[in-house]
């Protein structure tokens, strides 16, 4: 196969699995050579990044990504998604590690608040291991904007959504997502919530559009894997 990219998915698998259907859903398409060629890793026994970033002595994922990246290399796609927010904690040595451009989405969705003129304070809702390591907050303030990290008691209702209710049970809390945006928006003021979960992602396709301000990192990421995708083809075709 020639003019593809790779998804480093798995983490988790039913996220990974929104992201695919984001993507085949919004991919211009009236019979099936137009569809995208891609390759699907859906590693879902890479360890816990949230786990190892809290604590180091629990087991590192990087080996396991680094295996991924190794095979990937051999594939030589186009490009590289990886669909796991929290894994782009180790994205600078997962780029080192390959000259194929891996796109990054938090990057992504903090340029998003540039495309919408945000004025404001910026929610950034997402693991605890991610919000420790501040793979968003990064970002969002080196574009000059805000930053707002849940304080413990709305993290928490965030574990509980992602993990127990989501990854544990595969049940898409409608009534805690709501409650979780809500307190982003009323309690700490803030004009836009970045969804920096994939597991919330998840939830924002099951509800569909509301009355949130949200940036949804993964919905963002499909439209950037799209355009990335049919330029490559464009320029096979040009060449």
């Amino acid at each position: 196969m020639e003019n593809f990219f790779s998804i480093l998915g798995g983490m988790g698998t039913m996220a990974t699995e929104s992201f695919v259907r984001l993507i085949n859903h919004r991919t211009k398409a009236s019979k099936d050579q137009e569809y995208l060629n891609y390759v699907l890793f859906n590693h879902a026994t890479v360890p816990d990044r949230t786990a190892y970033i809290l604590d180091r002595e629990q087991e590192s994922p990087m080996p396991y990504l680094l295996d991924d990246v190794e095979k990937q290399n051999l594939l030589k796609p186009n490009f590289i998604v990886l669909t796991c927010n929290t894994a782009h904690y180790f994205f600078d040595e997962l780029q080192a590690a390959t000259e194929i451009p891996i796109l990054h989405m938090p990057r992504e969705a903090a340029n998003e608040l540039v495309r919408q003129n945000t004025t404001g304070k910026v929610a950034i809702l997402g693991t605890e291991g991610s919000m420790k390591a501040g793979i968003y907050e990064k970002e969002v303030r080196q574009l000059g904007f805000e930053a707002v990290i849940p304080d413990a008691q709305l993290q928490a209702k965030i574990n509980h959504l992602i993990y127990h209710d989501i990854k544990e049970s595969d049940y898409l809390n409608k009534e805690l997502y709501y409650e979780i945006l809500a307190e982003a928006v009323a309690r700490f003021d803030c004009e836009k919530i970045i969804l920096g979960c994939t597991e919330l992602s998840l939830m924002q396709e099951y509800v569909g559009e509301n009355e949130y301000p949200v940036i949804d990192a993964q919905s963002i990421l499909a439209d950037q894997t799209i355009a990335r995708a049919l330029q490559h083809r464009q320029a096979t075709i040009s060449s």
